[in-house]
């Protein structure tokens, strides 16, 4: 069995730049959102021995960063509550190994618009959508393991991830169609332009 260093080098430190995007998107602050990256780090290092190796290394991390996000925030806000980290290593517990389940959002979205618009919309929204959008359509996370990492019933996550996803559409159609964009896929599906009405 592989030591502990070499657990880490091979399957917890590759996923560093991907916590760090999903902190920085958390806090909007780049010493904070380090800070939660290396918290991680140490708190995975505390439960190495509960990981079991060969399982998802980049859901059980984001579990954890997401914990330490809410006991820094709760801390902020001056409430007791704290998440306890020993909820955390029993992630691997059930199976999950089916599709993903989703669209991505660059398939939701107007094509080619992924840039600095979409990261402001998606910064604007409430963090329990920006969340779900991030880990989902970003991150490439199932329903299942988006779940297991904030805590929340399936249902709960492909509710917020809808809503969150028409919020989107909305704080970036006007933004589109300044730039002249259409959306094809409208288009596609009703051989017709989205301005035509005649056969409504």
């Amino acid at each position: 069995m592989a030591d502990n260093h070499e657990i880490f080098e091979k399957e917890l430190f590759p996923h560093i730049d991907a916590l760090k995007t999903f902190a920085y998107h958390l806090t909007y602050d780049e010493d904070d959102a380090n800070d939660l990256v290396q918290e991680t780090y140490m708190k995975a290092h505390r439960f190495i021995d509960r990981y079991i190796q060969g399982t998802n290394a980049k859901a059980w991390l984001f579990k954890i960063l997401k914990n330490a996000y809410i006991n820094h925030y709760r801390k902020r806000s001056k409430q007791p509550t704290r998440v306890d980290f020993e909820d955390i290593v029993n992630y691997h517990d059930s199976g999950d190994n089916g599709g993903k389940g989703y669209l991505d959002l660059r398939e939701e979205l107007f094509d080619s618009m992924m840039g600095d618009e979409v990261t402001i919309a998606i910064n604007s929204l409430p963090i329990d959508f920006r969340t779900v959008v991030l880990l989902c359509d970003v991150e490439g996370f199932t329903y299942e393991e988006i779940s297991k990492i904030i805590d929340v019933p399936i249902g709960t996550v492909r509710s917020r991830l809808f809503r969150a996803r028409n919020m989107l559409k909305e704080k970036l159609k006007s933004y589109a169609e300044n730039l002249g964009y259409e959306d094809k896929r409208s288009q596609n599906k009703t051989g017709k332009s989205n301005k035509s009405s005649e056969e409504e």
